[in-house]
């Protein structure tokens, strides 16, 4: 019936086609290899070489028609593929950091084991990152049905001070996430996403992993800095309009969307002690409220009016989370068949694909769950939280069934080919998934044009492109303290510097007037960091993670210059907030105080020079002690004794 169907399709579709009243436009196509067949004038690429116009290849029909015509001439080991999402290695790290993919073991796996998207974490520049990705098309156009690449990314343009290799990849530099929340305009962070967009496109990047709407409800958490904080309905707003800029338009996918993968469902930000779940001794995200679960869905539903293509669950376990009479299974979202079936799905009428977050399916040893012995590097490990004790075999089921469609992080395909031979899952159950991801794919317009112009990367970055972030820098500065008007700075102020990077002197020096010594100075300007701890540098995300205490600790070396230099000077003080600080020291010795969340030192002059009104407000609150912090609860937003509360900031 199906196949009736489509040849009447294809029927009607030839007749509107030779109709002077239905003249369809030739649309763009490009091959590297591949044979061109001509029908009614028009051209087409010969996908499976079979010298014939087939469906899928017809670019005239819907995706949804395409995606089910390819669908039915793959074999299991290509549908099992096309459910994996694997680490794009580069040469000498398996996790791809670096500047030149391992082409090598990419052919394997693009050739042999089918895998078909990948995260890439290169560190080069535009025209380079676009010629490797075009290399890694080839490969894929090279395959029996030329099925192209997925190639996603992690957020790529947010400004990190000190961070040259991040810089020299040419991404336009935003403030982060928090940044933008703090300003607070759906329209800016629409043009943010529309921006970032056209960047990824330039570079042959299609997928992007990334907003994360989880709320900041844990002040702790290492990976708050990720988020737009703790205001449920804020970080809606600013959810939606990261999509549907990034998605160019909320409708759903076209052919110049960049798809968006909405993270993490749901409850991530509620981690317990603060500890993120990529490592073992953070796998509970703590719940102590009845249906507090649903202020952490708020923002997802932002996410869900625009039509986002993608969800990915959290790896943490939802520690005595109930909603309405449901009490959660001990297992990781990704494992969870009510967070994705019965609320997903069924609730919240989620249509598109279901990936998992990064290695949930992998082993969990005995050096993932107590960390690396001291002077030994340790690596990524397995994070399948509540199922350790199952096989891979079992875990890849039972997070299928639960409903996971493409599996993050790894390119095993083999257990999937494996499951279905055995009579484990069914292959109709498999083609839906597939079916999902391929309309996905036909809809990014994907299988026409597959390569891009790596002379045409100069977009990356651009001029106008930085100009809109530099301002979103500015802009989202919040102004804390500003004791007897002592900001604006004077332009003739001479000014000595705490904090900053050995060539600010230099790349100021035409702005500011910069003094060598502390005595000869009529204004201090300090950069510092909001503290924090690593007491887990035994395990891969613990060495790289910030935890433990908001307080600055005794003796702070950044502390201590401000107190001192207070004695003699106004000081300025600039604090990078990526958790929510205890700035109490700060309060007490600074003359001025700014949030910042990635500024660049130009942009931060013009703000201390200039006299507009700030405009940002805090999207979290910040604590008055550590009492306060160990008292709120580690799933409900604003529930602590602040300094400064939620939405402070001043305008002068």
């Amino acid at each position: 019936m199906k196949s009736n169907i489509l040849k009447l399709t294809l029927l009607i579709s030839a007749v509107l086609t030779t109709s002077p009243l239905f003249a369809i436009d030739q649309v763009k196509i490009e091959s590297n290899q591949l044979k061109k067949i001509t029908v009614d004038g028009l051209e087409f690429k010969d996908m499976d070489k079979n010298g014939k116009l087939t469906p899928y290849e017809d670019w005239r029909l819907s995706p949804q028609q395409r995606a089910q015509d390819l669908l039915s001439r793959m074999s299991l080991e290509e549908k099992a593929g096309i459910m994996m999402h694997g680490n794009a290695p580069s040469v000498n790290n398996e996790i791809g950091r670096g500047d030149k993919y391992d082409f090598k073991k990419l052919t394997v796996l693009i050739l042999k084991d089918k895998v078909n998207s990948f995260i890439t974490r290169l560190e080069v520049n535009p025209k380079d990152f676009a010629e490797q990705n075009n290399q890694l098309q080839k490969i894929a156009e090279s395959s029996r049905l030329s099925i192209p690449l997925t190639i996603s990314v992690d957020p790529r343009n947010t400004f990190y001070y000190g961070n040259e290799l991040g810089i020299k990849s040419g991404f336009s530099q935003w403030p982060g996430t928090l940044g933008m929340a703090a300003i607070g305009r759906e329209k800016d962070i629409n043009e943010y996403g529309d921006i970032i967009r056209q960047e990824y496109r330039s570079l042959g990047v299609t997928q992007a992993l990334s907003p994360m709407a989880d709320l900041g409800t844990e002040p702790r958490w290492a990976r708050f800095e990720g988020t737009f904080g703790e205001n449920p309905e804020l970080s809606k707003k600013m959810v939606r309009g990261y999509i549907s800029g990034i998605q160019n338009g909320s409708t759903g996918l076209n052919s110049q969307s960049v798809a968006a993968v909405v993270k993490h469902w749901v409850g991530y930000g509620a981690a317990e002690n603060g500890f993120d779940s990529h490592s073992a001794y953070g796998k509970y995200a703590l719940f102590t409220h009845k249906d507090s679960l649903k202020e952490h869905i708020i923002p997802f539903t932002g996410a869900f009016e625009v039509n986002v293509a993608g969800v990915m669950p959290t790896y943490s376990i939802l520690k005595n989370a109930q909603l309405g009479d449901h009490k959660f299974d001990a297992v990781g979202g990704g494992f969870n068949l009510f967070l994705l079936q019965d609320l997903l799905r069924n609730t919240y009428q989620f249509k598109g694909v279901v990936i998992s977050d990064w290695s949930i399916t992998n082993d969990c040893n005995d050096v993932c769950v107590n960390g690396t012995a001291s002077g030994i590097k340790p690596k990524v490990e397995g994070m399948p939280w509540g199922v350790e004790d199952l096989t891979k075999e079992q875990r890849f089921i039972k997070a299928f069934h639960a409903g996971i469609q493409q599996f993050g992080g790894v390119s095993d395909s083999s257990i999937i080919v494996a499951a279905v031979k055995n009579k484990k899952i069914a292959e109709k159950d498999i083609d839906k998934a597939v079916l999902a991801i391929l309309i996905q794919k036909f809809s990014l317009g994907q299988f026409e044009t597959p390569y891009v112009d790596p002379n045409k990367t100069s977009i990356v970055g651009n001029k106008d492109f930085q100009k809109m972030a530099s301002q979103a820098q500015y802009n989202s500065l919040v102004l804390l303290e500003n004791i007897q008007k002592t900001l604006p700075l004077n332009a003739n102020n001479k000014i000595y510097l705490y904090g900053f990077l050995p060539n600010a002197k230099n790349l100021l020096k035409n702005k500011v007037n910069i003094v060598d010594k502390l005595e000869q100075a009529d204004v201090v300007v300090a950069r510092i960091n909001a503290p924090y701890e690593q007491n887990h540098k035994g395990y891969f995300f613990g060495l790289e993670h910030h935890e433990g205490s908001l307080a600055f600790p005794p003796n702070d070396k950044d502390i201590e210059f401000i107190a001192q230099a207070s004695k003699t000077h106004p000081v300025v003080v600039t604090v990078y907030l990526d958790r929510p600080a205890i700035v109490t020291p700060l309060k007490q010795y600074a003359s001025a105080v700014i949030a910042n969340f990635g500024v660049n030192d130009e942009v931060l002059f013009d703000r201390l020079f200039g006299d507009k009104p700030y405009v940002a407000k805090i999207p979290f609150s910040l604590p008055d002690s550590m009492d306060s912090v160990q008292q709120q609860s580690s799933d409900l937003p604003n529930d602590m004794k602040a300094l400064y509360p939620l939405g402070y900031g001043l305008t002068q």
